[in-house]
């Protein structure tokens, strides 16, 4: 996870620049009107980044087993929601949700 993301998360819309990818590198612009996050914050917000990442990666694999929208349609003009359902259940049921985060 870069730098950078975690600083737009922290503070969106600040004007900031960085010289390489390490705080050490970080130019805050003077006419912001929060202060700079710490190298603290950085890491957290970075690590939380990582672990929400990981905890949806479910999501990234049901979206490529999803049938598409087209196929979808015809699945209910043919079987019905209750066909539909049972479509949609089976990709559920192989990639189920994370206990929460």
């Amino acid at each position: 996870m870069h730098i950078s993301i975690a600083l737009s998360n922290l503070r969106p819309g600040s004007l900031w620049s960085i010289d390489g990818d390490d705080y050490s590198g970080l130019i805050w612009n003077e006419e912001n009107d929060l202060p700079a996050p710490t190298e603290q914050e950085i890491l957290e917000e970075i690590e939380r980044l990582k672990q929400q990442y990981q905890y949806n990666e479910y999501q990234r694999k049901r979206k490529n087993e999803y049938p598409s929208f087209e196929q979808q349609l015809d699945i209910l003009y043919h079987q019905g929601y209750d066909g539909w359902k049972e479509e949609i259940n089976k990709v559920k049921e192989k990639y189920p949700k994370p206990e929460g985060l």
